[in-house]
């Protein structure tokens, strides 16, 4: 590899960026993760509205799961770790999934979260390997 390939471009920022969404989008997956594993009191839950049948239980701890996963995948890729990319990805690709089938009900939000989880799967996978360099 020459040294112009190992040469970090202005997409280091866009990844920072990635960084900061998946530390933020971990965050309140784990709150709304704990908050469901509590059960009715705390979280509103209206079994009808949902596309899919999901018992709260179930639901909380994959939401639990994917911000902890995603907290991980945000210190590992602000060092630019290999392991991290590949879980930030998947973590984007789960909650682009997750917002497609939620998009009739949170249309404006689903969309945003959608292009976001596209600028991190694209950030990642292109410019990834920029942040060993930096």
């Amino acid at each position: 590899m020459s040294a112009e390939d190992q040469k970090a471009t202005g997409w280091v920022w866009v990844l920072y960026f990635t960084a900061a969404i998946l530390f933020i989008l971990g965050a309140f997956q784990a709150v709304i993760g704990l908050a469901a594993i509590v059960g009715d009191e705390v979280l509103a839950f209206d079994e009808a509205g949902m596309p899919v049948s999901v018992d709260l239980s179930a639901w909380g701890w994959i939401h639990l799961s994917l911000g902890v996963l995603a907290l991980l995948a945000c210190v590992g890729l602000a060092r630019g770790a290999m392991w991290a990319r590949v879980i930030a990805v998947g973590v984007a690709v789960l909650s682009a999934v997750a917002n497609v089938l939620f998009v009739r009900a949170y249309p404006f939000g689903s969309v945003i979260i959608i292009a976001l989880d596209v600028l991190v799967i694209y950030a990642v996978t292109v410019h990834g390997r920029e942040l060993a360099h930096v």
